[in-house]
């Protein structure tokens, strides 16, 4: 009777011991269904072996008071390495960063998706950046380190080219690299990086910075070139597009060719980011439904944007574009017209950004002071707070929790 009872034991301790490993290993075959994030991964620090000194952090004249680039800063508490700067807090306890070139930043990260039901990330890589021998080997290593971790905790994966300051000509870059990451990873099969996501059949590769009418350097033609070299590649595409890519007005191109581009390709995000606060969000919405419907009529899904907040003062000056969170109703504001309007996937700008002050990781209660202001998070909140709310309009998104405009109560 007791060994029968220890052989069931020990069955059931292999089942969930079996179980884990298959979690551990989910395959994501469709964007459907999925809450993801950006994921910049560029900041660096001295001593952190990429010999980019402060990279992302620092101002004009550097990384100190008075000079700096990002108005949130982050909660460290959690990180195996961090590193002291020239800021201090209130109490004068020195304040510390991160590094995103250390693989136990991004693993930190990618445990807090798993914690909060953040089911994956957008990894950005910058044109301008990898095309130069050290900024490549940044966005290498981090890329090397977010699919180690998607593995580890199930968590989906996705490779994004942001395309800001692409010039004509450089669009062999981004195929190019996509060739040596698809050829690193092997990113056909499934086996080898079971959590890089695959939509309409085909692992995803995203275009951001398509039809903007801001005077790029490249246009529709250089980005048809780079879709067809996708597509001819077995990748399924996503392409971020301008707020007002339907009606090609505003901040998009007036040319029709961007909705020939679009059709051609499987997913489109609009940028949402910083064209409404949460008063102007009842007037804005009123798009998401037209889009959905045109996306539906045209055989392409679509994923709409929802960010936290903005603020880059340390960046752009005092009198630069600042839409506050509100104790995250503003973001709960944006998910749940998001959800009403039909989405059925959500991208959140962004996971890490502190610079312009949109990122939903934990960024800390209290903050350094002196010559540069941080915005702390706010008098009664957790750290989390922004990582729980996008874990509840997952739920709600799914309909695991019930519908509600107003943000829920922890």
């Amino acid at each position: 009777m007791k060994r029968g009872l220890l052989n069931i034991m020990l069955i059931s301790a292999a089942l969930l011991l079996l179980g884990t490993t298959v979690q551990s290993k989910k395959q994501y075959d469709s964007y459907k269904g999925l809450v993801m994030a950006g994921y910049q991964g560029w900041f660096t620090a001295p001593g952190d072996g990429a010999g980019r000194g402060f990279h992302h952090y620092q101002g004009s004249r550097g990384f100190k008071p008075g000079s700096c680039s990002v108005d949130f800063w982050p909660d460290v508490t959690e990180y195996s390495k961090i590193y002291p700067t020239d800021f201090t807090l209130a109490n004068g306890d020195t304040a510390y960063v991160f590094s995103s070139y250390d693989e136990s930043t991004v693993d930190t990260h990618f445990k807090w998706m798993k914690q909060y039901g953040l089911d994956g990330v957008f990894m950005q890589r910058f044109v301008t950046e990898i095309k130069s021998p050290k900024g490549k080997k940044h966005f290498n290593k981090v890329l090397a380190s977010a699919m180690k971790s998607s593995t580890k905790y199930g968590r989906a994966i996705v490779v994004m080219y942001d395309l800001s300051g692409m010039k004509s000509g450089d669009e062999m870059t981004v195929l190019n690299d996509i060739d040596e990451i698809s050829k690193t990873y092997d990113l056909q099969n499934r086996k080898k990086v079971p959590g890089y996501l695959f939509h309409n059949g085909a692992p995803l590769v995203t275009l951001w910075g398509v039809g903007f009418n801001d005077k790029r350097a490249y246009g529709l033609g250089e980005v048809e070139t780079m879709v067809r070299g996708l597509k001819a590649r077995g990748f399924s595409v996503m392409l971020g597009v301008p707020t007002y890519w339907r009606e090609l007005k505003n901040d998009a191109v007036q040319d029709p060719k961007l909705h020939e581009l679009i059709r051609s390709c499987d997913i489109i995000m609009p940028w949402f980011v910083g064209r409404y606060n949460e008063t102007s969000y009842d007037k804005f919405k009123s798009i998401l439904p037209k889009d959905i419907e045109w996306a539906k009529e045209n055989k392409v899904d679509y994923v709409p944007l929802c960010f936290p907040g903005f603020s880059w003062k340390n960046m752009e000056g005092e009198k630069s574009l600042f839409i506050p969170r509100n104790k995250g109703t503003f973001l709960w504001k944006q998910y749940a017209g998001a959800i009403a309007a039909g989405a059925e996937m959500l991208y959140v700008a962004m996971f890490d950004e502190i610079d312009e002050g949109t990122a939903i990781f934990k960024c800390a209660t209290e903050v350094p002071v002196g010559a540069s202001t941080f915005i702390p998070i706010e008098e009664g909140l957790k750290s989390d707070h922004y990582l729980w709310l996008t874990g509840e309009a997952r739920a709600m998104m799914l309909k695991k929790r019930k519908f509600t405009e107003t943000p829920p109560v922890r």
